[in-house]
């Protein structure tokens, strides 16, 4: 091993605000907070703060163009903003874009730059406060505190993409509890499960989830709740986008932070950093699947999932075997089913499929959640040494993605990772159905989901194939009876007629007949 270009991960700090409205931090206070916690947590503290070389601060839910939030820009340099609370100033401060896959994205960049001699010590860090913010706000509270136009424009990493096309957005595609419902659908089918047996498959998978959650200290829903509780439909437990409840869908509203340390083997040692303290990455790989939706192979499968799984385990030299603990990104359980399926990795798996209880329960932080991820992994394997761990990461609707396999066991050799360019491009060429914006004719469905508001239900979105296999994207009538019975039976392979409107397609199902 060179330690000069080793990476390694040496400190994590998390925390979680549940104070009310009045006493809550703020987001750079919480992003102080952990940076500060993380510090302390590699063993140096304060002079390993004033070594870092680079700070990058994840993008905050506010700042997503997809918020259409007022508080855009509220902290216009995020990265000054922190690093003038902690009186440090590394030459290099940058924001990210949004993506749930960004923390892991980053550790795996920052660790490349660190493996070629262009980076040193790195800090990663980001929070959320949306839960004390929209408290302050309905109580009549100022944010003074919470703005900052200080620093300029902050350097920006990665590209900007919406998540949604144009076409998709005027359906509400660009929302994920919109979307994410569609593949659940999808996989049912696929599974070949009834309704009832897929509402309690989908009870036991997040009932593992959410009991990992009851006994997590940070969790900002640590209440146990069981299988039954999570997928039946009651007054507390809500259709959000159907086949999903309230309880089955991750949660943004919270107040939470987490920060990373990554410097060199060597550079930690001059720190003083203890070697229980480092963990190392020994495989990574991101990956981004056919961007819009409306486009992709399929709605039960991901062949970005599959082949960064290849390539990360090909890395690491390990196979899905050897790991110990998981952390698969569970924004909602079709993104769990798809990542184990392709990886390999049964939904039961005794090892389990989280160490932070997931999304729902432990808590959805917006684009940071991994970074908590990622900590919690740091801490299980430092108490379980030599063992390995695998987590991933997922941007938008299963689009973009991004996997690390750690442990504290050191690396032999160089470390290298395959330039994801390599491989990236293959999976775009991926055959897909055609799509139209104006279809016509006889159609059936692909995928759908019926949408629910706090009042009920309010509309039925489907994606169709045209009898020419051509792809398109409706809405069905939104007469009660239409949508009721659409959550009654098997809607994958209905058939029916579609035609193009001014505003949006409309698909009549054939058996619409049988409802007078």
């Amino acid at each position: 091993m060179n330690e000069a270009t080793m990476p390694v991960l040496i400190g994590c700090g998390q925390i979680t605000d549940k104070r009310p409205p009045e006493e809550g931090s703020t987001v750079i206070e919480l992003m102080v907070e952990v940076a500060r916690s993380a510090a302390a947590d590699a063993g140096p503290g304060q002079s390993l703060l004033e070594a870092i070389d680079t700070v990058t601060a994840l993008g905050l839910t506010v700042d997503s163009p997809e918020s259409g939030s007022a508080a855009a820009g509220m902290i216009r340099n995020v990265p000054h903003a922190v690093c003038t609370a902690l009186n440090i100033d590394p030459p290099e401060k940058c924001y990210s874009y949004s993506g749930g896959n960004t923390p892991q994205m980053l550790v795996n960049y920052y660790a490349e730059k660190i493996a070629d001699g262009n980076a040193s010590a790195v800090l990663l860090v980001g929070a959320e406060a949306l839960n004390t913010m929209i408290g302050r706000l309905k109580k009549g509270l100022d944010l003074n505190a919470w703005t900052d136009d200080s620093g300029g424009e902050p350097t920006m990493l990665g590209k900007p993409r919406p998540a949604a096309s144009d076409h998709e957005t005027s359906y509400g595609m660009q929302t994920p509890s919109v979307t994410y419902p569609m593949f659940e659908n999808a996989l049912r089918a696929k599974y070949g499960l009834s309704l009832e047996q897929h509402r309690q498959k989908l009870g036991d998978l997040y009932e593992r989830f959410n009991a990992v959650a009851a006994n997590n200290p940070l969790s900002w829903f640590p209440t146990k709740r069981s299988s039954e509780e999570i997928s039946t439909v009651s007054e507390s437990n809500r259709y959000v986008g159907f086949p999903y409840t309230k309880f089955l869908n991750s949660v943004i509203q919270v107040n939470m932070g987490a920060a990373l340390i990554l410097t060199s083997v060597a550079k930690a040692r001059e720190l003083g950093v203890e070697e229980d303290r480092m963990v190392y990455l020994h495989g990574c790989a991101d990956a981004n699947d056919i961007w819009n939706v409306s486009e992709r192979v399929n709605y039960h499968s991901s062949p970005a999932v599959r082949t960064m799984g290849e390539k990360a385990f090909a890395m690491a030299g390990k196979t899905i075997a050897d790991m110990d603990f998981f952390d698969i990104y569970s924004c909602f359980p079709s993104a769990v089913q798809i990542a184990c399926d392709e990886l390999g990795l049964e939904h039961d798996d005794t090892r389990g499929l989280t160490v932070t209880g997931g999304l729902p329960y432990f808590g959805g932080p917006g684009n940071n959640y991994v970074m908590h991820s990622i900590a919690t992994m740091m801490d299980v394997l430092r108490n379980k040494r030599g063992k390995f761990g695998l987590l991933n990461a997922n941007g938008w609707f299963v689009t973009k993605h991004s996997m690390g396999i750690y442990s504290t066991v050191p690396l032999q050799g160089e470390w290298q990772r395959e330039d994801p360019a390599d491989y990236q491009q293959a999976i775009l060429e991926q055959e897909h159905p055609p799509f139209t914006e104006t279809p016509h004719g006889n159609a059936s469905i692909e995928a759908y989901t019926v949408v629910h508001g706090r009042e009920g239900v309010k509309r039925a979105l489907i994606i169709g194939l045209l009898e020419d296999g051509t792809r398109f994207i409706a809405e069905t009538p939104d007469d009660q009876h239409t949508l009721q019975w659409m959550m009654s039976r098997e809607m994958i392979g209905a058939t029916g007629t579609v035609t193009s409107g001014p505003e949006k397609n409309l698909f009549v199902p054939r058996q619409h007949v049988h409802l007078h």
